[in-house]
């Protein structure tokens, strides 16, 4: 009950200060409560789903309407999610933007009201690199278990060490290419941008984004990104991004190539999840339209 009305305080809050933001023609940041915040084009869920937000995040409001805001994410996305999964967060700050903060390097990672996991379910179930502020980092000299986390709504939680890391230099290629293993067999989602179901411009702006690079969110945006270069066929290295589509104007699908022919991707093709397909194969020639570098 108690956690009920936080909410509902927090709630109305936003809602406040929202109002007197737009009123005086600043565009208010938010900070995500959800594990995953989905985002549709217009404001109700039965239209469609452009992308998602991660717990922690700070987005940009561009506007409200009956429990519901167009946000715009740190990749410059915009769509409509319900209002009630964001919270107006210290003024003039962001959440997870000091010195104390950690990035989740699990699939997934618990969040606890105490350093035991068999007392309570779980707070929140929160996904790969979500970033989280701690009372203190992990001293490496003196390993600990668990680390408190500070939550946006002035709660505190319990997070197992091992599920987070401290951020650190952008990935090489080996490196990115042997992460991207990690996320084979999780269900491919539509507009999906988390460890919890990937879409195929989703999974490959998170590696990426691993490089160091913010690179656009859709697959056809991507192709045409100042950010890449054009690389032939016979010339692909691996960390190459691949381009499918009925014409190079019509780009529907990305993945990255990790040689030998094959390239990992979030599909539908036969089985809708992350995999690793052969680009030799008559389905995906015909398709394949385009390839890129990411640049220096």
């Amino acid at each position: 009950m108690r956690s009920s009305k936080l909410l509902l305080r927090h709630l109305v809050f936003v809602i406040l200060f929202s109002t007197l933001a737009l009123a005086q023609g600043v565009m208010p940041s938010r900070t995500v409560v959800r594990p995953v915040l989905t985002m549709y084009s217009s404001a109700t869920t039965d239209a469609d789903v452009v992308s998602q937000a991660l717990y922690g995040a700070t987005v940009i409001v561009l506007q409200e309407k009956e429990g519901w805001s167009q946000i715009q994410t740190p990749d410059q996305y915009k769509g409509w999610i319900e209002t009630a999964g964001l919270l107006a967060y210290k003024p003039g700050e962001a959440y997870a933007s000091g010195k104390n903060v950690v990035q989740v390097r699990s699939l997934f990672a618990h969040l606890y009201r105490e350093t035991d996991v068999t007392k309570h379910a779980p707070l929140l179930t929160v996904p790969f690199e979500t970033r989280l502020e701690v009372a203190a980092l992990p001293d490496p000299s003196k390993p600990a278990r668990w680390l408190t986390v500070l939550l946006p709504d002035g709660r505190t939680g319990m997070l197992q060490a091992a599920d987070v890391q401290t951020t650190g230099p952008p990935l090489s290629i080996d490196d990115t290419i042997a992460l991207s293993r990690k996320f084979l067999g999780l269900p491919y989602t539509w507009g999906g941008t988390s460890s919890y179901g990937y879409d195929c411009s989703g999974f490959t702006q998170m590696l990426i984004r691993q490089r160091g690079k913010v690179m656009p969110r859709d697959a056809d945006i991507q192709a045409a990104w100042s950010g890449l270069a054009s690389v032939e066929r016979a010339q692909l290295e691996p960390g190459d991004l691949l381009f499918f589509g009925s014409s190079p104007q019509k780009i529907t699908h990305t993945g990255m190539y990790i040689g030998d022919g094959k390239f990992i991707n979030a599909t539908t093709h036969e089985t809708p999840m992350v995999r690793i397909d052969n680009l030799n194969e008559p389905y995906w020639t015909k398709l394949l339209v385009a390839a890129r570098r990411l640049k220096p």
